[in-house]
């Protein structure tokens, strides 16, 4: 794929047949600093190529791709896609936004830049959008499903968090795979009972959250924050630790989810465990137990 540099792009910019300047990041990135004349086509969007054919409908057009930059792919996948879809003549100037600018080239846009997110304050969690996925396993097969939350509220001060207490309701336990009336509420019933959660006599686990430490070097897309505290369930208290991302969506929504495998029987939930168990034999159940957590939360 034709590569060109910040001196030739300008050149041809000021020529008598400028090719088309496309600018593939979001469209917030392009409101805020852009190369002049150029026109947003955000190649992280499934409707890319079709936003393409409308601003370029000519296959036979000259196209100059730019992004954020190196070590940012955008730009180089951006050209791949045009050239599979047929543009003949497309080229990345590969140093984007960054290189631009270390040139000293002039540019145009409103200046803002990327928001940074503020988590201070009260959030009160959302029991309707908030879940817990869990997956159970044995020897041969496994099972999962859902619980809810009942509650959670925390507070943040100046980036640090304290206080925060999140109540999971362990008679809400459902089991998704399953379809069988009958041995959907046989399991159900298992899981009830003392051989697991034993929910009669303890309906709630409660985690306490006590630190979060900001993960160094965390990318998008990755763990960015270490929740730190206790889980207390069955009457048992162990410490826990929760690599999670933590995100506010458009709406000022505190988001976090992360995805962590805990030893049941650190909390007396023995059934079927192979370390304090013999002759399990082919009635083994896993010690640890899978759990995708969602946690949404507003302010207030």
């Amino acid at each position: 794929m034709p590569v060109i540099s910040a001196e030739s792009l300008k050149a041809l910019l000021a020529g008598a047949h400028p090719p088309a300047l496309l600018h593939v990041l979001p469209e917030e990135s392009w409101m805020g600093w852009r190369l002049p004349g150029s026109h947003c086509a955000c190649v992280y969007e499934m409707s890319f190529l079709e936003k393409v054919h409308g601003l370029c409908p000519d296959p036979s057009a000259e196209i100059v791709v730019y992004g954020a930059g190196p070590p940012s792919l955008d730009a180089a996948v951006a050209a791949e896609k045009l050239s599979a879809d047929g543009y003949g003549k497309v080229s990345e100037f590969e140093g984007g936004l960054a290189a631009w600018q270390a040139a000293g080239f002039p540019s145009e846009g409103d200046g803002s830049t990327e928001v940074v997110p503020v988590f201070d304050g009260s959030w009160k969690v959302d029991p309707a959008t908030s879940v817990i996925r869990w997956t159970g396993r044995n020897l041969f097969n496994h099972h999962e499903g859902t619980v809810r939350l009942s509650g959670g509220s925390m507070e943040i001060a100046g980036g640090r968090l304290t206080q925060a207490v999140f109540t999971i309701n362990l008679r809400s336990i459902a089991c998704s795979d399953l379809t069988d009336p009958g041995y959907n509420a046989m399991l159900l019933g298992h899981l009830a009972d003392r051989d697991f959660f034993e929910t009669a006599r303890f309906p709630e686990a409660v985690f306490k959250a006590d630190a979060v430490e900001a993960i160094a070097g965390a990318t998008p897309g990755t763990p960015n924050y270490r929740i730190g505290g206790t889980l207390t369930m069955r009457g048992v208290t162990q410490p826990l630790s929760i690599p999670a991302v933590i995100a506010l969506n458009d709406a000022g929504q505190l988001t976090a989810q992360a995805q962590i495998e805990i030893d049941r029987t650190r909390w007396g939930v023995n059934y079927g465990s192979g370390r304090v168990f013999a002759w399990l034999g082919k009635h083994v159940v896993n010690d640890a137990i899978a759990l995708h957590l969602k946690l949404h939360a507003t302010r207030g």
